[in-house]
């Protein structure tokens, strides 16, 4: 049925590009998933996302988490509506995003599945146009739900970046390994956040047990690369009690100089001076890469 469905999209999306070609900066696209919930996923996208865009950065933060969706909650913002209105023809693009601060913009997602079950013809043309005013994003977060359904396949295959967000906790290292072994079957490689870990040598010490059995059991040419670590830190839970971010609360936070750090890790990533056709970057461009990847 997914298969049917993302083929007419996907014929959509070639009879949507147009013959006036557009330059835009590329943005990368970076899915942030888990193998289960309560681990912090949404907690570290939304601080990254915000980090990067206080280094001058333009960002997109893309929730694909649906069901238990909160960034809502992490920005302290009411969404009203989310994609799936802007296909169905409720609702414009502009409509749904959510001005964080001057270069976030929240973008309220819908599931892979539910995404395809919209294929009308002139609302999805309509709906790649109107994508283009995010043609200019430097960087997508996208927040995928836990777990590794084939809808959360659909962003990790779109993703140009993958990290996995793990605690130190036996059943959360377990998930995380059979969520990095599903990954595995879609591409090489496979970054790590350890979160809520007392210190860098613990976080190390998970990941090299975690890369360990990793290289014995799933691929050799496996590249499973520790992005970074976030340390326990009770201003994180004051800051979710608050609606804050904590990078924004509690800036010289260790916490928030470990989010830092990454952000770093990840700004060195970006490709910056390449320009692309419109189609490849932004919301559109994502659109596209989901429909590319069947």
């Amino acid at each position: 049925m997914i298969g049917n469905q993302a083929q007419k999209l996907e014929e959509l999306v070639a009879s949507s590009t147009s013959n006036e070609v557009k330059k835009s900066k590329k943005t990368r696209f970076v899915a942030i998933t888990s193998g289960k919930g309560g681990v912090g996923k949404s907690t570290i996208s939304s601080n990254l996302a915000y980090t990067l865009s206080q280094k001058g950065l333009n960002v997109g933060i893309f929730d694909a988490d649906i069901g238990l969706a909160n960034l809502d909650v992490m920005f302290n913002v009411k969404i009203k509506k989310n994609i799936l209105h802007v296909l169905k023809g409720e609702a414009s693009v502009s409509d749904i995003l959510i001005p964080i601060t001057r270069n976030l913009i929240l973008i309220p997602g819908e599931s892979g599945d539910e995404i395809l079950k919209y294929a009308d013809m002139a609302l999805f043309e309509r709906f790649m146009q109107e994508a283009q005013v995010l043609d200019k994003l430097d960087v997508m977060i996208i927040d995928t739900g836990a777990g590794i359904g084939e809808h959360i396949q659909m962003f990790l295959n779109a993703a140009d970046d993958v990290i996995v967000v793990t605690v130190p906790d036996p059943a959360a290292i377990t998930d995380a390994y059979a969520t990095i072994k599903t990954i595995a079957t879609l591409r090489d490689d496979v970054g790590m956040i350890m979160n809520q870990v007392k210190s860098e040598k613990e976080a190390v010490a998970v990941f090299e047990k975690i890369k360990k059995v990793a290289d014995a059991n799933i691929n050799s040419n496996l590249d499973l690369e520790l992005i970074g670590k976030i340390n326990e830190d009770s201003k994180v839970s004051t800051a979710i009690k608050q609606r804050a971010l904590f990078a924004k609360e509690f800036p010289s936070a260790q916490s928030s100089r470990d989010i830092e750090a990454i952000a770093l890790k990840v700004a060195s990533k970006l490709e910056r001076n390449v320009l692309v056709t419109s189609n490849d970057s932004g919301l559109s461009g994502l659109f596209k890469r989901l429909m590319g990847h069947f």
